[in-house]
């Protein structure tokens, strides 16, 4: 799983690496807690194909609103969609054939139980400091006043590194694969959709501080003293 992350590169940084054209109301960053239903900056697929004009890097909302929906929070809050049945799920079959996004991250939180079940948080990131990119599926929900852009992480079963933490992880995709799983080339996405390779990720302890959706601040990432 995936529901905590971090943002720090700059905006027109991540545009010129993805070839997309940015939007004027990308959210603000540094941001040290991403938190669901915040603004992301997601990154679409060129309309006419790789040789068309450029991508997009524009915001969407994190949590996912099926088209069903009569409010968006008519449901469950869909931040994650398993890899393993995606396909199949009536909220997310469509999106995963047609409607694939990359949404980077400069690293994420996870999870695990303490002493009388505390939770204490792990921060993940690349050991190079590049941005992590997480495979992604959105959609437009247009049943209120305004349309609504809504996105979710994809996640899968975790590697046996992660496993240590916890049982998923986010869908790391490749810079080499960026095109494939936007649908830009005629190569199938699926085969995509599996863990980190072995040294993808780095982690350590940070304080408790960030177990609030309230919190912020660089000190939210720094490694826990011993």
């Amino acid at each position: 799983m995936c529901g905590r992350m971090t943002m720090t590169h700059p905006n027109d940084a991540m545009a010129q690496l993805f070839e997309a054209a940015p939007a004027n109301d990308l959210p603000h960053v540094p941001n040290y807690n991403v938190c669901p239903t915040n603004a992301v900056a997601v990154v679409t697929a060129r309309a006419g194909g790789a040789e068309s004009a450029d991508r997009a890097f524009r915001p969407m909302r994190w949590g996912f609103v099926p088209h069903w929906y009569k409010k968006p929070n008519d449901g469950p809050l869909l931040i994650n969609a398993r890899a393993e049945t995606i396909a199949e799920k009536p909220a997310f079959r469509a999106a995963v054939r047609t409607r694939r996004c990359l949404i980077p991250a400069t690293g994420f939180y996870e999870w695990t139980k303490g002493e009388d079940d505390a939770r204490l948080p792990w921060y993940f990131s690349r050991p190079d400091g590049a941005p992590m990119v997480f495979a992604g599926i959105w959609q437009v929900w247009d049943k209120g006043e305004e349309p609504l852009t809504t996105c979710a992480i994809i996640t899968t079963g975790a590697s046996d590194w992660m496993a240590k933490t916890h049982h998923r992880e986010p869908v790391v995709v490749a810079p080499e694969d960026w095109a494939t799983w936007l649908g830009e080339t005629a190569a199938k996405a699926a085969p995509l959709m599996r863990p980190a390779p072995e040294g993808a990720f780095q982690r350590w302890r940070v304080d408790r501080e960030v177990n609030s959706n309230r919190a912020r601040g660089a000190g939210l990432i720094a490694p826990l003293a011993a």
